[in-house]
């Protein structure tokens, strides 16, 4: 009997061990810390992994969860600044830094932390006009971390990110800035037709001086050619005038025939000439046309015979009759 009541005492003592070391030995998950309450008092924090605490003296405070945290924005009205009511939704993400402020600094921290956001939506978002809050998102979630993320600091707490997902406008407000929308791009549509017809006629009228004034260049031009070239005529005219003034004093009638019949033939060139006429009808003497053409013949004979006259002075020229004009 004594022997067998030593053995249940045994056993009574390795089963309190067994117990002793299991209510002392704490295993802490990753991403996990623990806290340590000392008769109700904090004392310390439990990383991951294992840990040792007094048995029936300690006891685990609270299990906080260390890693990032999302936490949904129920959707509110908002009252802008010019009066316009909208709904607004968001996200907050956020992370516990230090675990024993959080978890005795404040009770029931993600309700706070979605309270203090709510609040500062309708803080940050009121002080702006509708056309801002659809046009800055950016800068609406920029001022919101800064501010909720200033006010959760005293609790060990990190706003990551607080983004606002969607702003709804009442539908009559949507229709009116759809029909203002509209009116402004028809304005800027309507200034850009005016502005290419503008730059259009510009560039006509461009095109239009530089023709008139290539044009202008090509009728000088053409006038200096012509007088010019009127000027290089009436040149030759006198120089043939003087040729024939020098034969009539030279004694030499044949040089006046020659030049009369010359102006005649010329008229009568553009007489043949003229578009309006068909038949032409003069009463012109052929003896007149023959004489002035011996005259003619007589003065090549001159131009072209004059040097063998001159060394053969036994020989006289002979005189081809002609008749005066």
């Amino acid at each position: 009997m004594e022997f067998f009541g030593f053995d249940i005492a045994l056993a009574v003592l390795a089963f309190v061990v067994v117990l002793v070391l299991f209510a002392g030995i704490k295993q802490v998950a990753q991403g996990y810390n623990y806290t340590v309450e000392r008769f109700g008092r904090y004392t310390r924090t439990l990383k991951p992994g294992l840990n040792i605490i007094i048995p029936f003296i300690d006891r685990i405070g609270a299990k906080m969860n260390m890693m990032e945290q999302v936490l949904d924005v129920p959707t509110q009205e908002v009252i802008t600044k010019d009066n316009a009511t909208i709904s607004v939704d968001g996200v907050t993400f956020y992370q516990v830094l230090e675990a024993s402020r959080a978890a005795y600094e404040v009770r029931g921290l993600e309700n706070a932390i979605l309270n203090l956001t709510m609040t500062n939506i309708r803080t940050v978002m009121g002080s702006m006009d509708l056309d801002e809050l659809l046009s800055k998102r950016d800068e609406i979630n920029e001022r919101l971390l800064r501010v909720v993320d200033e006010a959760v600091s005293p609790w060990g707490i990190k706003i990551t990110r607080i983004e606002i997902k969607d702003i709804n406008p009442p539908t009559d407000l949507v229709e009116a800035m759809g029909r203002q929308m509209k009116a402004e791009r028809d304005k800027r549509a309507n200034i850009l037709d005016a502005e290419g017809f503008r730059a259009a006629e510009i560039l006509k009228a461009e095109g239009q001086k530089q023709s008139q004034i290539l044009e202008a260049e090509g009728e000088k031009e053409a006038a200096f050619r012509e007088a010019e070239a009127r000027e290089r005529l009436a040149e030759a005219e006198a120089k043939a005038t003087t040729v024939v003034s020098n034969a009539i004093e030279g004694g030499s009638s044949q040089a006046i025939n020659y030049f009369v019949a010359q102006k005649y033939v010329e008229a009568l060139g553009q007489i043949a000439s003229a578009n309006n006429q068909k038949v032409i009808l003069m009463p012109l003497e052929a003896t007149s046309i023959l004489g002035s053409l011996g005259g003619i013949g007589e003065i090549a004979k001159e131009a072209f015979g004059g040097s063998s006259n001159k060394s053969s002075s036994k020989k006289s020229t002979p005189s081809v009759p002609s008749s005066d004009t």
